[in-house]
């Protein structure tokens, strides 16, 4: 019998192993040699090897691509999203260093941003946590607050228009609820990650791989592992400038066409943050993974 092409996407990765949907299974899948160079939500060409099991011989164009870095390596986190979710709670607190560097990740991939702040049922931290928020609400990305546990109903009818035909990546510190978020949209979550879990033997108590829930044809939303950290060691100079959206009205007017904005004198970027115009927590980001994309090593 001669071997059958077909085309699938991506719904969990854990290692090399990935678990596929095609239209009419999900076939637990390898690639070829030792290259792992999948993401979830890539559409990819396969080759049938049995009748759950394939090899993946092609991945098609992606539209976008979101990873994170360190300096020795790089670690895909979703392919063809459109849009992010980073979800923060009142509490446990969240880190800004991390929601910046997802604001960062997204602007360099192409991909929108909704920020959505969860559990202000907890009101003893609400009115300090707001405040945070608003910071980046005025960089312009929307805020949504909702509380996923104490208002499912309302938290639906507020999430469920923003990922109606859309690709989304929930990303998110442990404890912020994205779980719940996702138990709410998704019904048959808790089934679905069981059945994954079996499929890719990743163990019944293993939630550290990221999955992909198609809720129709259109409509796909992709949950995360969380984590703290947020390495853009990939992200070159250029790249990173234009992450910045409050940079835009400043690049190409400083005195020296190769400005860094660090040191150089007559520079636009540097004055906008004298005058408050900038604010100095993002130039000192901007800074740190300025040098964080020197140090990289492969």
């Amino acid at each position: 019998m001669a071997a059958q092409n077909i085309q699938g996407r991506v719904i969990a990765a854990h290692g090399r192993h990935y678990l596929v949907q095609t239209d009419t299974a999900k076939l637990q899948c390898v690639t070829r040699g030792k290259k792992s160079d999948v993401a979830v939500g890539d559409l990819v060409d396969l080759q049938l090897t049995s009748a759950n099991q394939g090899v993946i011989e092609a991945i098609t164009e992606r539209k976008t691509l979101l990873y994170r870095s360190d300096q020795y390596k790089s670690k895909l986190l979703a392919a063809n999203v459109t849009q992010l979710f980073i979800v923060v709670a009142t509490e446990p607190g969240f880190s800004d260093d991390l929601v910046s560097r997802s604001l960062v990740a997204a602007e360099a991939a192409g991909v929108s941003v909704h920020i959505i702040l969860n559990k202000i049922d907890v009101v003893a931290s609400l009115e300090k946590t707001r405040k945070r928020v608003a910071f980046y609400g005025g960089l312009g990305y929307p805020v949504h607050e909702v509380s996923a546990t104490m208002q499912p109903e309302a938290t639906v009818a507020a999430l469920l228009p923003l990922l109606t035909g859309q690709s989304t990546i929930l990303i998110g510190q442990s404890g912020m609820g994205k779980s719940s978020i996702i138990n709410l949209i998704v019904p048959d979550a808790d089934i679905a990650v069981r059945e994954i879990s079996a499929a890719l033997d990743t163990g019944k108590h293993t939630t550290t791989f990221t999955r992909l829930y198609a809720i129709d044809t259109q409509t796909m939303i992709i949950d995360s592992p969380g984590f703290q950290e947020f390495g853009l060691y990939h992200l070159t100079e250029g790249m990173l400038e234009r992450a910045f959206p409050e940079f835009e009205a400043y690049l190409g007017k400083c005195k020296f066409y190769n400005c860094h904005h660090s040191n150089e004198p007559e520079c636009a970027i540097r004055t906008a943050v004298a005058s408050c115009d900038i604010a100095p927590m993002r130039h000192a980001l901007y800074l740190q993974l300025l040098h964080e994309s020197s140090q990289k090593l492969y």
